[in-house]
């Protein structure tokens, strides 16, 4: 099964793939010393390339990325190049003109990183220090509102494990229950465990199970497959209107969420082509100063059969991600007022079109 360690963006790989929250870990502060000897460098790349060849999930890509790493380590270019944050910049060049992943990425940290027992495994000391920042962060979930119109609107910026997400995404639908449509907003959440996804997609869809989305793990050659759950801690949120905002910013397991509630129609997605990040994995530490997120694995969607890869999720509404709350809750109400019976809410509806409408929306 999936552990904690491998997931679209987990742990501390949360905070390194996206470069988007600076000053989460101690050991990325400054540092007095630096690696930029020539040897040491080739055995940071001889480690790289052993291991993408044991865990990266395209096993054709890892021989390429390899003869490629190879006859740079022969050229003027990588004798010469001694500062480390070029050399870090270099080798993300060569790995991404030879696959296009946009989870694969090579870190120079100027601090010691921490020890680890496995090199693909978190130590104790960055599990503790995720766990401590996490905490502060009440898995994420940073605004919970109910909008004019009855229209309930949800914002979080990660999806934490399957336990630490169920007490506020409870809290989220337990609060919106009697809501007549729903706005989540994905806009800036890079991803995580997809546990994580599994359990909020879940809300949205009756308890007969429904088949969500498959992850291919080449560690272990298996497939694994993620259905709805049957049992969650608040009322689900079916039969009724649910939009989805996103941005650039929307990464990994967010882009899975999006994609999934799309690829079953029960969403409607608003704003910009997603990052474009499908394949889970991990951060690998490859010395004291080197480490690399690599991909160990593959997601497929039962229905289309692929994945949202280098092209990311297309929305189905294409607006300024900025403007897309606004856009969504007036395309709701709109919507809302058009199927209404009862005479005098159908009017508060339309007047509300017209003051949103009025409001630049």
């Amino acid at each position: 099964m999936i552990t904690s360690v491998v997931a679209y963006s987990m742990l501390v790989n949360v905070m390194l793939a996206q470069p988007r929250v600076p000053g989460m870990m101690p050991y990325l502060q400054e540092a007095t010393e630096t690696v930029d000897q020539v040897s040491e460098r080739r055995a940071v790349l001889g480690t790289l390339i052993k291991e993408l060849k044991d865990r990266y999930v395209v096993v054709d890509f890892a021989k390429k990325i390899e003869d490629e790493l190879t006859k740079w380590m022969k050229t003027d270019e990588f004798l010469k190049l001694d500062d480390p944050t070029a050399f870090a910049t270099r080798v993300n060049e060569i790995l991404k003109a030879n696959v296009t992943d946009a989870h694969l990425r090579f870190r120079y940290s100027p601090s010691v990183l921490p020890e680890r027992r496995e090199a693909g495994e978190p130590s104790e000391e960055e599990v503790a220090a995720y766990e401590a920042w996490a905490r502060r962060q009440n898995a994420n979930f940073r605004a919970i509102e109910r909008l004019e119109g009855n229209v309930g609107y949800f914002a979080f910026d990660q999806f934490r494990e399957q336990e630490k997400v169920k007490r506020p995404m409870a809290a989220a639908m337990n609060f919106l229950a009697d809501t007549d449509a729903m706005i989540i907003d994905l806009r800036n959440n890079g991803g995580g465990d997809p546990a994580g996804v599994q359990l909020v997609c879940s809300y949205f869809f009756g308890e007969k199970s429904v088949h969500l989305n498959s992850i291919y793990f080449r560690p272990t050659d298996e497939t694994i497959d993620f259905w709805t759950l049957k049992e969650l801690d608040a009322p689900r949120f079916v039969d009724k209107p649910v939009y989805v905002l996103v941005s650039k910013r929307t990464g990994s397991g967010a882009e899975e969420c999006a994609y999934n509630l799309q690829q079953l129609k029960r969403a409607t997605i608003i704003g910009e082509s997603t990052w474009g990040g499908a394949n889970p994995g991990g951060t690998v530490r490859l010395s004291d100063h080197y480490s690399c997120f690599i991909p160990v694995g593959r997601a497929i969607n039962p229905y289309t059969k692929t994945n949202w890869e280098g092209t990311g999720v297309i929305p189905d509404i294409k607006v300024d991600p900025a403007k897309a709350k606004e856009i969504a809750q007036l395309m709701i109400v709109k919507e809302l007022a058009a199927k209404e019976s009862d005479s005098s809410y159908k009017e508060a509806l339309e007047s509300l079109v017209k003051r949103l409408e009025s409001n630049g929306q």
